[in-house]
């Protein structure tokens, strides 16, 4: 309710809202899964997918507080970790990055958002109170109170501001791509303006040379 403007009621986000009929089933699952009845918990894991558009593995790790926005598409491998208060919009993936064995999916600290679209890959950690721009791609570890934006994903502010946990703004994050094309066009300015100058000056000193007489020729 505090974290979507969109929920008229408790009723109905109980009862409608299918990221918390994917938590709710996940806990299940997850206990099931921990007590060795694994092919069980996969199964209705699956069902749940077919009935929510939401993927979690039943051996992921879930605290308190977790809020899937809308849902669809979200994929959550089986050995994430993800703290309190997360939230995670549609078209998130927590996956792994290859055949490896042990923990090979991302921890997610408390207070994380992570934007439409993102892809959080491999035993990585994404820090407390950090934002993942939409269609971020992030490879590596991200400090605690980072945005991270880009393809791969690069930080663009640390502890620079306080992070509000429950909304992300995601058209006020910066593009380091944008940004770094702008420096461009900013310095082919400069180049441009400074020939220009060069070629009036030149132009200057020709009109200037004293023409030859037929005499000194």
């Amino acid at each position: 309710m505090e974290r979507d403007p969109a929920a008229t009621s408790a009723w109905a986000a109980y009862l409608v809202y299918p990221g918390l009929k994917a938590i709710r089933w996940q806990r299940r699952t997850h206990r099931l899964y921990l007590s060795g009845h694994t092919f069980l918990a996969r199964a209705i894991s699956q069902w749940v997918r077919h009935r929510t558009g939401i993927e979690i593995h039943p051996g992921a790790t879930i605290g308190e507080g977790l809020f899937i926005d809308h849902g669809m598409g979200v994929v959550i491998g089986e050995t994430t970790i993800i703290g309190n208060d997360v939230t995670i919009y549609q078209g998130v993936t927590l996956g792994g990055t290859g055949k490896e064995r042990g923990k090979r999916h991302p921890t997610i600290e408390d207070c994380v958002v992570i934007g439409v679209g993102a892809t959080v890959l491999g035993d990585i950690t994404i820090g407390r109170g950090s934002k993942v721009g939409g269609g971020a791609v992030v490879v590596n570890n991200v400090p605690a109170n980072c945005t991270v934006v880009g393809v791969p994903g690069r930080v663009v502010v640390r502890e620079g501001s306080r992070v509000d946990v429950i909304d992300l703004h995601h058209e006020d994050l910066p593009d380091p791509v944008v940004e770094m094309l702008r420096c461009i066009q900013h310095r082919i300015d400069r180049v441009e303006v400074r020939l220009s100058r060069d070629e009036e000056a030149a132009r200057a000193a020709e009109t200037q040379e004293p023409t030859s007489t037929p005499e000194e020729t």
